[in-house]
């Protein structure tokens, strides 16, 4: 038995390694090791429902971390179905379209040899190989602390359930456990709740850039079979955004009539005004968009952030008995729109880092192996050569970015740069404008047809939330919303939340702000744009939140 500093009795279990999240960082390590060594004592702790529920990627798939991983892996029935077969870029205006050609781009851009695939399904079948090979995954655990012996991370506490809205334990309270390990590796995904945690007390980011963020929304339609083109890959820049912020679209034909539909926001704009959401929905409607998805139907819809940072916004990725791997580090290509194989790189890496520190006899010490071989190995390779493109947009804007960003990426093939290594400016809640600076943007309102509500979107998210549990999103100060927030920035959280969270009703005459938490996709955008940092978006109870069927 062991008892933690709030005063709670918890049973704990003892592992070589613990892993947090089961997506394809967490369960590519979980592989790795067994593949080390198969008495190796290995747990993957999920928050979902079960593998694959809170997943959600575009998903074009370089195949490369997985075949590094499992070289038969198409033998042994991995669900990359659909390789790419046609790459498509344009500019949009409102009305019409540019193509630009695919011969100036440099290698790193071609798509060809790519899969199209749903990583939830993806990490569904790794799960399987994982446990075929006697890796312990549990589903429905949200791992909601750390556990330390002196400086060093020796755990977590998962699978507390019970709590009353108030935080005081219901009749029904479960305590959780303490799952220790030799190293305690945390692959919770972009803006984990622990991670950040661990990123402040630890001091990771010191000497770093700030990490950059987008919002990327995701619909699945069926269309026509007419116009479904499997394997077709097409990327947009430009109309609806323009120069209100950055971002683009990505448009999928996957299997069975499917086209997967995605728009990404960088989460670093000005306009408190901007309603990413609505620009989503917008898009839909320029006329290459809507001839495609006439006839058709949405099937499903979720969102989520997306690190941006790159190469300059990696932090430190070791600390005493912990690392971080996946986009819990910032490990995504932003020009390729891909960090699902340099995270099954990462898992990978630290599974080799962990297994020979195992095998010499340490444990709950710096993996700072794991740490040179991520940024000396394919990892920083892959993510040096794109590093100026997202801080040449956010200063210069989209065409310069293109222009330059192309070339600064064919020098880098090439083994040099022009530039060197452009640096972030400040974080994306300090980039919010101040509303007296800005006008309202008027949005059309949602057809029903093409464009929906956010509200009855979400409902294509299947989330659920037990309702009598304490918020998970939690307010640092509660009077800022509506007596900082609202008159400053017209409190934006109304509008960058893509699922409605937050709403600002009139009760007794005066303003009041609403969570609704109950509707959050576990997206991270509040935690991330909150022009205060007022907003901290912690774990719910495992099994909460969206269950996408196949994101």
């Amino acid at each position: 038995m062991s008892e933690v500093e709030t005063g709670i009795e918890r049973e704990s279990m003892e592992y070589d390694v613990v892993i947090v999240g089961a997506g394809p960082a967490g369960l590519s390590a979980a592989i790795r090791l067994k593949q080390l060594d198969a008495d190796l004592n290995v747990v993957v702790l999920e928050k979902g429902s079960e593998v694959g529920a809170h997943i959600l990627s575009g998903a074009v798939l370089d195949p490369s971390g997985l075949t590094r991983l499992m070289p038969d892996w198409k033998e042994k029935g991995a669900p990359l179905n659909v390789p790419v077969t046609h790459d498509n870029f344009y500019l949009l205006g409102e009305a019409g379209k540019i193509r630009v050609p695919n011969w100036p781009m440099p290698p790193l851009m071609n798509n060809h040899g790519n899969y199209i695939v749903s990583m939830g399904n993806v990490t569904r079948w790794m799960a399987e190989q994982a446990e075929a090979l006697g890796v312990e995954i549990f589903p429905g655990m949200a791992a909601s602390a750390l556990v330390y012996d002196g400086d060093r991370v020796k755990g977590v506490v998962a699978g507390e359930f019970g709590r009353e809205a108030d935080g005081s334990m219901g009749p029904n309270y479960e305590p959780g456990m303490e799952l220790h390990g030799k190293y305690v590796f945390i692959a919770e995904g972009v803006r984990g709740s622990l991670a950040k945690q661990l990123i402040e007390k630890y001091e990771l980011s010191k000497g770093h850039c700030p990490q950059k963020f987008g919002l990327g929304m995701k619909e699945i339609w069926e269309i026509d079979p007419e116009k479904h083109r499997e394997g077709t890959v097409t990327h947009t820049m430009g109309w609806p955004l323009g120069s209100k912020a950055g971002g683009g679209s990505f448009i999928y034909h996957f299997e069975n009539n499917q086209v997967l539909i995605g728009f990404v926001v960088h989460l670093n704009y000005a306009n408190p005004y901007l309603y990413p959401y609505m620009e989503f929905q917008h898009f839909k409607h320029h006329p290459m968009v809507a001839e495609l998805l006439k006839g058709g139907k949405r099937v499903a819809y979720g969102a989520r952030a997306i690190s941006e940072g790159g190469w300059q916004s990696i932090p430190k990725m070791t600390m005493p008995g912990a690392v971080l791997l996946g986009c819990s580090a910032g490990l995504v290509n932003v020009p390729r729109i891909k960090g699902n194989h340099n995270a099954m790189h990462s898992g990978i890496e630290a599974a080799e880092a962990a297994y020979a520190a195992i095998q010499s006899g340490r444990e709950g010490d710096e993996l700072t192996i794991y740490e040179e071989n991520v940024r000396g190995g394919v990892i920083g390779k892959d993510l040096k050569k794109v590093r100026n493109v997202k801080p040449m947009w956010s200063k210069w804007g989209l065409a310069p970015s293109l222009a330059f960003g192309g070339l600064d990426m064919w020098t880098n093939t090439l083994g040099f740069s022009l530039f060197g290594t452009l640096r972030h400016g400040k974080s994306d809640a300090k980039a919010t404008g101040e509303a007296k600076d800005f006008k309202p943007i008027d949005y059309p309102k949602p057809d029903g047809v093409l464009s929906f509500d956010r509200l009855t979107n979400v409902s294509f998210s299947f989330t659920n939330h037990e309702e009598s549990q304490p918020a998970h999103l939690k307010l640092k100060d509660p009077s800022i919303p509506i007596g900082v927030n609202l008159p400053k920035y017209a409190e934006p959280a109304q509008r960058y939340c893509p699922a409605g969270v937050y709403e600002v009703v009139e009760k007794d005459g005066k303003p009041e702000f609403v969570i609704n938490f109950q509707n959050c996709v576990h997206c991270k955008t509040c935690d991330i744009k909150d022009p205060s940092q007022n907003i901290n978006w912690t774990t719910p109870q495992g099994g909460d939140g969206p269950n996408y069927p196949n994101m």
